[in-house]
């Protein structure tokens, strides 16, 4: 699969298609993407081949070196660096903080709580702007309340795409695709969200994970399944939140 195979019309692209599917085009016409993507001048760094990252240096202390993203042909980098031109201020964040946690701890093979929720927001996060209501239905996995019984809420919910790796899955969608959403707070306007983004992203926030996971495609009117509630009820996919255990005694 690769950017040829984008399906544009997909209800997850509606705010990236403008921008994304010129760039798109022009890779298909064999521009290499790094260039493609720079060439629009919509990102506050400059995407470069893979190979111009020396080797042994980390990916993220790179750009937060030099401003130029290490990009692969692909779906992947692709959905990355359009990442960085809708959310330049949030993007530039995460990346001082990937850069801050390396400084201080280098590089491992356990990232920190820290660096780890980073990652995890950078490539799976999704934005959602939710009444206190769904908000409390999606943490609990109260599915069947949060996307059946106030579905109609959906219409005026907003969301905004952001985890590129869960971007790169859609393009060939299956039903356990599950990101990690993020609330927005319902006083933020859509103008000011890459804004709020970059001043909510703080170590100390990332480091407890407050994320809530959702399997994406039950989003109402996303995907024609759901349209039956009978879709809500595959418990392999819609899981039971998980008790925590008690400590022994």
């Amino acid at each position: 699969m690769g950017v040829a195979d984008i399906d544009w019309a997909a209800p997850w692209l509606t705010h990236w298609q403008s921008v994304g599917q010129a760039i798109a085009q022009r890779v298909v016409a064999g521009v290499p993407q790094p260039q493609a993507l720079s060439e629009v001048g919509l990102a506050p760094v400059r995407f470069v081949p893979q190979a111009n990252l020396p080797e042994g240096q980390a990916y993220e202390d790179f750009i937060f070196a030099h401003g130029q993203v290490p990009t692969r042909e692909g779906l992947h980098d692709f959905f990355n660096a359009l990442c960085w031109m809708h959310f330049p201020q949030a993007k530039r964040q995460l990346n001082r903080l990937q850069s801050a946690e390396i400084a201080r701890a280098g590089v491992g093979q356990v990232r920190g709580a820290v660096r780890d929720a980073a990652t995890v927001f950078d490539e799976n996060a999704w934005l959602i702007q939710p009444s206190d209501a769904l908000w409390q239905a999606l943490t609990d996995h109260q599915w069947t309340e949060a996307l059946v019984t106030r579905r109609d809420e959906w219409t005026y919910t907003r969301l905004w795409t952001f985890g590129h790796a869960a971007l790169e899955k859609l393009v060939q969608p299956y039903k356990s695709i599950t990101v990690h959403l993020w609330r927005v707070p319902g006083e933020v306007q859509p103008e000011q969200i890459d804004d709020w983004l970059a001043h909510d992203l703080r170590a100390d926030k990332l480091a407890l994970k407050p994320f809530s996971p959702l399997p994406i495609l039950g989003v109402p009117g996303w995907w024609p399944d759901n349209a039956d509630p009978v879709f809500y009820e595959d418990l392999s996919v819609f899981r039971p939140r998980r008790l925590k255990r008690s400590a022994p005694v």
